[in-house]
């Protein structure tokens, strides 16, 4: 599924396909014209995803700050562990992190070679199918 997320001023197309997130593009959006936080394409079997319960006011100061490539959970569930720290260098398909949903463990992958920006989940965490979970410089 794609979709279009706008956080700060930015629009970020966003493909999810079985536990793996890929940004697409990313694109100014213009500050006058205000867009919903999040916005599926026009299909009528699927309703548009509902915007993360678990950002507060904490999670979004970070945002915020956090430079480079969003890294968003693909689907619900808790983050078992953390596999690196921030400033670490990563390869194409490594695993940044787990997260277990329904009994199963899914490992998001890095989409391309770069280092870990920032981490804005703990381990333990739930988090829900789009929420932030690292940036990737």
């Amino acid at each position: 599924m794609k979709y279009l997320i706008s956080l700060r001023g930015k629009e970020y197309e966003v493909e999810v396909e079985q536990g793996e997130a890929v940004l697409l593009s990313v694109n100014e959006a213009s500050a006058a014209t205000p867009s919903p936080a999040f916005s599926a394409p026009a299909a009528p079997a699927s309703p548009a995803p509902e915007p993360p319960a678990s950002a507060g006011g904490e999670a979004q100061a970070s945002v915020a700050s956090a430079p480079g490539e969003p890294i968003f959970a693909p689907l619900p569930g808790t983050v078992l562990s953390l596999k690196l720290e921030p400033g670490a260098k990563v390869a194409a398909g490594q695993v940044l992190l787990i997260i277990e949903a329904m009994k199963m463990e899914n490992e998001i992958l890095a989409p391309r070679p770069g280092q870990i920006g920032a981490i804005l989940c703990r381990s333990g965490e739930t988090v829900q199918s789009g929420d932030l979970l690292l940036t990737l410089i």
